[in-house]
């Protein structure tokens, strides 16, 4: 099969909802702490935060208050043009986008007390080109094993042929050899459960744990098998694994 093109499938689906989850009938059991809470913990009122993969800039407007500056970045055009968007209706006045790579930041060396990266790629060396000496970084990464009772019943899927915890080990030796120090890592793995199949067939068309879900007709055999012998009181069932690492500069 060929290689899943990530960059124009987040593209395409920004241009789509937005990256709006929000009318999705899900909860979660085991969840250990909330990314954005965990970044607004190690900020002052007179820091500078940059946000890389900020998508619609959700997150990062509902903490404009604890900081001075707020500056997100996305590297989907449609992404930064929703933030923007969100930006103006509600009218923040310290919040900054720009659409830009995390592999190139154009930003003044040294400029930032705070970088925090949710879900999104980024470059170790990059990050401490731009962060103060002392400053902290923050990423929540999905883990390999994440939807793995999903991924096993399609034979494939998002990092499926991956060790689990092969992404946390690489993106610590990678902050390791950057020249970060305090480098500590957390991780849980939740039980997540989705009220309809509806909601469940919307997270698979709009993410990519099952790569080109749906363009196979049997894909939704093989979705309504796993719901027949995964679903309970509490909604059909599966997990999120997510890790957190923390590293000063």
């Amino acid at each position: 099969m060929k290689a899943f093109d990530y960059e124009n499938f987040y593209e395409r689906v920004g241009k789509t909802n937005g990256w709006d989850f929000s009318h999705l009938k899900s909860f979660s059991e085991g969840v250990r702490w909330d990314f954005y809470d965990e970044v607004v913990k190690r900020c002052e009122k007179t820091d500078i935060l940059l946000d890389i993969g900020t998508g619609g800039g959700e997150k990062l407007l509902s903490i404009a208050s604890s900081l001075f500056l707020l500056v997100g970045i996305d590297l989907s055009h449609s992404m930064i043009n929703t933030a923007l968007s969100h930006l103006k209706k509600l009218k923040v006045p310290n919040v900054k986008f720009f659409q830009m790579s995390s592999d190139e930041l154009q930003f003044p060396m040294r400029f930032f007390d705070v970088v925090s990266s949710c879900h999104a790629p980024f470059s170790s060396l990059e990050v401490a080109k731009v962060l103060k000496s002392g400053g902290w970084f923050l990423t929540q990464q999905v883990s390999e094993a994440d939807k793995w009772n999903i991924k096993e019943a399609f034979g494939r899927g998002q990092a499926y042929d991956k060790t689990d915890g092969s992404l946390k080990k690489r993106y610590i030796r990678e902050l390791n050899e950057a020249g970060f120090s305090e480098i500590q890592s957390f991780e849980y793995d939740a039980i997540e459960y989705y009220e309809r199949p509806e909601d469940l067939i919307f997270l698979l068309k709009h993410t990519p744990i099952i790569p080109y879900f749906g363009q196979d007709k049997m894909d939704f055999e093989i979705l309504k098998d796993f719901i027949e012998n995964n679903k309970s009181e509490k909604g059909i069932q599966t997990n999120s694994k997510r890790f957190l690492i923390i590293a000063r500069r």
